[in-house]
């Protein structure tokens, strides 16, 4: 079943428009705080579009990503009472849980970890500030965690460079249902682990 190929092609339109890099900025701000897209999927094709620029990219990404961390702990800390109901009631609820347990075991780690594990990011920058916890190492631990994440996709596609869109272009579907695969299998994981 088709189903990337044409969203891949969608994303390489939107990655060489002009504004591309406010609306990378928009969607990781977002996607910290409360929006269910993450970044990679404009990062990627943007730095795969632009090499040259995959760098500058993943610092953008890497920025307004703890900048939209820091609104999502905000969101925990002011308006959790507010909000735990319907977190609780939401597709969230076990990841949510989930975070706290990791917040519980490792603490701040759990931040870092946070970035490259298949729980939304933003679960853990609202339970971090629902926790109430403390704010430089949070932020230092996004910084980093983030920035790794971002900046390991932005090297893989500046590496890859236009030798390797036409790769992906042949191959996005598989690619594309491999790592609907690899949460699926990483979500259960992480459910049968609570």
């Amino acid at each position: 079943m088709r189903l990337f190929a044409p969203l891949y092609e969608r994303a390489l339109r939107w990655a060489r428009h002009r504004h591309a890099p406010r609306y990378l900025a928009a969607l990781s701000f977002a996607e910290s705080s409360f929006f269910p897209v993450p970044p990679d999927v404009m990062l990627a094709p943007m730095a795969l579009a632009n090499p040259q620029q995959a760098w500058r990219l993943a610092w953008l990404t890497t920025w307004t990503s703890v900048l939209g961390g820091l609104a999502g702990y905000l969101i925990g800390w002011l308006a959790m009472a507010s909000i735990e109901p319907w977190l609780l009631a939401s597709r969230y609820a076990a990841p949510y849980q989930q975070a706290m347990t990791w917040f519980q075991t490792w603490g701040v780690w759990a931040v870092f970890i946070a970035g490259f594990s298949p729980i939304p990011y933003k679960v853990f920058t609202i339970a971090a500030g629902a926790l109430a916890m403390p704010l430089l190492p949070f932020t230092l631990a996004s910084l980093v965690g983030r920035g790794a994440r971002f900046f390991l996709v932005a090297a893989l596609m500046r590496w890859g460079g236009a030798r390797m869109e036409p790769l992906l272009r042949r191959h996005i579907d598989r690619i594309g249902w491999a790592v609907v695969a690899v949460v699926a299998v990483g979500a259960t994981l992480t459910y049968a682990l609570r």
